[in-house]
């Protein structure tokens, strides 16, 4: 048996023992019920878009505070367009492979986590009692074009850079006692359940890029690049700007000029692009839509 798929058989048992050992189901453990808690944010401040810009330092604390629960619903409606399209591409990865093979079975286990992961985040969003936020209608259209015609690697690409984005900002969120205890609870399931998620997708995506032909390289390059670019920028809608008595435009303004903002975005893709620059994604024509994504 060829020793690639040995350690990809390998890679699948073990993410398949942890999975019966470690999923959740939010229906039943996640306080549905209970009320939000006054006065508490409903993400840190820190990763709240508009934190250190002077319009945030003009904004009062209540507004401050509302604007964290609306970005919070459209971090998960966001969440519920990214899995909606990993869903399909992982279904793409396994149409031709063996259904037995362990590494579909996980593939299919994913899918699972991931159905779940969805109804939790849209469910979440009704009860933050806000408007369902959702991509431009373009980002919308460039995101059905890439389940469509998404190189194999390329769809690895593209599952990695929606979830280690997220995965950073919600390992800075679980933890954190000055956030609301079901944002918390819906974070620290995501983040044990998409560890096993990431690695699978990083140990295909590097065989993948060892066995794929120049052109689909190239194109993976491109088309990943692009989807770096839409996906940082369709994490927040600006409606919410709109949501709580802002002016949108003036508030994209602050969002693009933050120092801070950058930094913070720049911060959740480094160990991402690291590895990127590794397999060598991060090259050639690429670069000038790597860097308008903001995460390099």
């Amino acid at each position: 048996m060829d020793a690639t798929l040995i350690s990809r058989e390998k890679t699948a048992e073990r993410l398949l023992t942890a999975s019966a050992k470690h999923s959740f189901d939010p229906d039943t453990e996640l306080d549905w019920e209970t009320p939000f808690e006054d006065g508490v944010w409903f993400w840190p401040p820190e990763l709240v878009s508009l934190y250190d810009t002077p319009l945030w330092r003009r904004m009062p604390e209540e507004q401050r505070l509302e604007l964290s629960r609306h970005e919070a619903s459209s971090l998960c409606a966001s969440g519920v367009w990214f899995e909606t399209i990993l869903m399909q591409l992982l279904l793409r990865h396994t149409y031709s492979l063996d259904p037995t093979s362990a590494h579909v079975r996980y593939a299919l286990t994913e899918i699972a986590d991931e159905c779940r992961h969805s109804k939790m985040f849209a469910r979440a969003v009704t009860k933050f009692g806000t408007p369902t936020y959702g991509p431009k209608r373009l980002d919308h259209s460039l995101g059905r074009i890439l389940k469509t015609f998404s190189t194999t690697p390329g769809s690895f690409t593209g599952t990695l850079l929606a979830e280690e984005i997220l995965d950073w900002m919600q390992r800075l969120t679980f933890p954190d006692e000055r956030v609301q205890p079901f944002v918390r609870g819906v974070t620290r399931i995501h983040v044990v359940e998409e560890a096993r998620h990431i690695r699978y997708a990083r140990e295909e995506l590097r065989r993948q890029m060892e066995t794929a032909p120049r052109w689909e390289i190239m194109l993976t390059r491109m088309m990943s690049a692009e989807a770096a670019r839409v996906i940082a920028r369709s994490l927040i809608s600006p409606q919410v700007y709109a949501s709580v008595g802002l002016d949108p435009a003036e508030a994209v303004a602050a969002v693009r000029e933050s120092g801070h903002r950058r930094e913070m975005m720049r911060h959740s893709a480094k160990k991402l692009m690291d590895f990127f620059e590794e397999i060598g994604l991060l090259r050639g024509a690429s670069m000038p839509l790597w860097r308008a994504s903001g995460l390099i």
